[in-house]
């Protein structure tokens, strides 16, 4: 798969030697309150790697894994854009990822009501964000 460069990131492909990163990460405080993973937060890095169809990418800044992100296809021709079109719906409460969501150029585009089962079984309503192919940003050269 590709990687990307921006101007404040880089994204490649998520890798094995990357779990203990992504795990210290789910478990700090403001990542667990928002993901599920229950008490073996590598069974639960390892169950989103196995993803079906989903190609994962770890975030880099200045050479250090910082986050995650993956991505899916949409297979339905109705649906389907030719350009790199990306969408994603942090929780509405999640600010910490709404704002960096925000600071590489995602915009809000709406709610999403009850759309996402938080991780006390109640469910909650996300932002749904986007970013168009024409709307990002080059990388460094």
């Amino acid at each position: 798969m590709p990687e990307f460069d921006g101007a404040l990131v880089h994204l490649r492909t998520a890798v094995a030697d990357d779990i203990p990163d992504l795990v210290r990460i789910r478990g700090t405080p403001e990542v667990s309150a928002h993901w599920r993973g229950g008490d073996d937060l590598r069974a639960a890095v390892e169950e989103d790697f196995a993803e079906p169809a989903s190609h994962p990418y770890a975030i880099e800044v200045d050479d250090r894994v910082v986050g995650w992100i993956q991505w899916a296809a949409e297979e339905e021709p109705e649906y389907r854009h030719a350009s790199i079109d990306i969408y994603l719906d942090p929780a509405v409460d999640n600010l910490a990822a709404i704002c960096a969501y925000a600071k590489v150029g995602f915009r809000p585009v709406g709610i999403t009501r009850r759309s996402e089962r938080g991780p006390d079984g109640t469910w909650h309503d996300s932002l749904l964000m986007d970013l168009l192919a024409e709307e990002l940003a080059p990388g460094p050269e």
